[in-house]
């Protein structure tokens, strides 16, 4: 599946992704949706990837969410719109489960399903002048399930409420507050802390990485954990990246990390 309102783009083993249909402010279309899942599944399986920043085009918004013409066609019926809402929860599913370290590289607004898909990026950045909202009661939108579950995660459920049933627009230092931005920096240095920010991930142990968000992953759920899993905490050691790191430190050098 093409479509050049998703981008991909590569340095090193840094991969950018990048919303980009900057004349209607980065509006998601179900193309995009269906596109951006397909390209952060393809992603998560590339081993030589250790860091995914994703963004919008442009330095006016990330996302405004949905493009709300389409609705005419594509969610103007129950029907239509769980099969639209299938395809997004997909989406949203391939960034919570990505195996690589994910930054949301924020400028302008950020709202409705641009928050969704920012708020499951791992480190999220964003500009002084940043919006943010889920402000779908004005247009008698519901939050699906899986979208309203990822919004509890990250904000707990009073917060996710107040969200909800105010739908209000808010700044950025009330975001941070509320724990749906990691870091504000002045709007002209977001783009440079993001990327500073994926390569300080990407020259740590790519293994490492992927072991960490697997591991707060698996404690999110209520089962206790099995002693195979625990067991897995130790398997750093048998790996080739724990015997370069050790190395070059005790050498005092910059390790090279192969992810093996």
């Amino acid at each position: 599946m093409a479509d050049d309102n998703i981008l991909v783009e590569r340095e090193d083993f840094i991969a950018t992704v990048t919303l980009n249909r900057p004349e209607k402010l980065n509006a998601l279309t179900k193309s995009m949706w269906a596109r951006l899942g397909e390209v952060m599944r393809q992603l998560s399986a590339d081993d030589d990837t250790r860091c995914i920043v994703v963004r919008g085009a442009g330095d006016r918004s990330f996302a405004p969410g949905n493009d709300i013409s389409e609705f005419e066609n594509e969610r103007n019926n129950p029907e239509k719109a769980e099969a639209y809402g299938e395809i997004i929860h997909e989406t949203l599913n391939a960034f919570r489960e990505c195996r690589h370290p994910t930054v949301a590289l924020i400028n302008g607004i950020c709202v409705g399903g641009g928050l969704e898909i920012a708020g499951l990026c791992d480190i999220r950045i964003c500009g002084e002048s940043s919006r943010f909202g889920v402000p779908i009661n004005r247009l008698g939108l519901v939050m699906g399930y899986a979208e309203i579950e990822a919004l509890i995660e990250l904000v707990g459920r009073s917060t996710a409420l107040e969200i909800l049933l105010e739908g209000r627009v808010f700044g950025a230092a009330e975001a941070k507050d509320k724990g749906l931005v990691t870091r504000i920096v002045k709007d002209g240095e977001v783009g440079a802390e993001a990327y500073e920010t994926a390569r300080r991930i990407a020259v740590g142990a790519p293994l490492v990485a992927r072991w960490h968000k697997k591991f707060t992953r698996r404690l999110r759920e209520p089962a206790p954990l099995s002693d195979e899993e625990r067991r897995e905490g130790y398997a750093c050691y048998a790996t080739q990246d724990f015997q370069e790191g050790y190395h070059a430190f005790l050498e005092k050098r910059i390790p090279e990390f192969k992810g093996r």
